[in-house]
């Protein structure tokens, strides 16, 4: 087999999982999706647009279906007028918490500024590892 530049020992090399990782949580809200669903256990539609300052209705509805299509949340229709829509976490989506929670306390510890309270108290973060 003639040599290629995919058959380079840094292209070989390239960590699957990290690379699969960021290809489906990909999108510079979907861990901020995440954590207000984990730490509120229901959010629907209108709320978590309030909570996200900046994102745009469109933004949040396609993030919002790029998650569900990927297994880590799970969208509940409510057949009422006007209609109502829950999300809460999949098994899949309650097994990247403790992920979320580690990346959520790194970036207070090494991001924020050092005058930062954090809203959440240590309990509310224990209580949401344990889901």
């Amino acid at each position: 087999m003639t040599d290629n530049k995919f058959r380079k020992r840094e292209v070989m090399a390239r960590c699957v999982p990290m690379n699969t990782l960021q290809a489906v949580l990909s999108g510079k809200w979907k861990f901020l999706i995440l954590w207000y669903i984990a730490f509120y256990k229901v959010q629907r539609f209108g709320e978590l647009l309030r909570r996200m300052e900046g994102i745009t209705q469109s933004t949040l509805t396609k993030q919002l279906r790029e998650l569900e299509d990927d297994g880590f949340i799970h969208r509940e229709i409510y057949k009422e007028i006007p209609p109502k829509v829950e999300y809460t976490l999949t098994e899949l989506g309650k097994s990247f918490v403790p992920v979320l929670t580690q990346m959520m306390m790194w970036s207070q510890t090494h991001l924020c500024a050092p005058d930062y309270v954090c809203p959440y108290s240590e309990e509310e973060i224990k209580e949401l590892l344990n889901l």
